[in-house]
């Protein structure tokens, strides 16, 4: 039978194991400080469904990991199916339509909207214009964060 004191410690364990892991993805990596990231010099890369540029993945000093990217979706596409993980993202729109489903509810956003995807919260993008749809992601992971991702 296991008793309480072993749950404890499992669950300990199992946090202190994630934390480890987590730590390690980015040792060695220093601290994001200040800094200007311009457009002409990000890579970019091309997708299934269009373009992402990868701007900065880093810790930072409040933050695990704290990253940024561009996304560019072709008209009609997805960058993924709908998802939930722990960690929160603000997406702003650069230009085009995209539809937002977060939670079974779906959003219209047109260019200079803002979309916030809470932590757990299931969600999902389309571009539902006839242009192509750019967007920039904010994702940020705390300290304490235990990142359990799903679809």
């Amino acid at each position: 039978m296991i008793t309480r004191r072993d749950f404890i410690v499992a669950v300990v364990a199992i946090f202190m194991t994630a934390t480890v892991i987590s730590s390690a993805r980015f040792a060695g990596k220093s601290a994001l400080r200040s800094s200007v990231f311009h457009w002409g010099e990000m890579k970019v890369e091309q997708t299934a469904v269009g373009e992402r540029r990868a701007v900065f993945d880093a810790p930072t000093t409040n933050l695990t990991r704290f990253e940024c990217h561009i996304t560019t979706l072709n008209p009609g596409e997805m960058p993924h199916g709908a998802h939930r993980h722990g960690h929160e993202e603000l997406m702003i729109i650069k230009e085009g339509t995209l539809e937002a489903m977060q939670d079974g509810v779906t959003h219209r956003v047109e260019a200079g909207g803002i979309i916030l995807e809470g932590s757990n919260d299931l969600h999902s993008l389309r571009n539902v214009g006839t242009n192509r749809a750019t967007y920039f992601v904010l994702a940020w992971y705390p300290h304490d964060l235990v990142e359990t991702a799903t679809k």
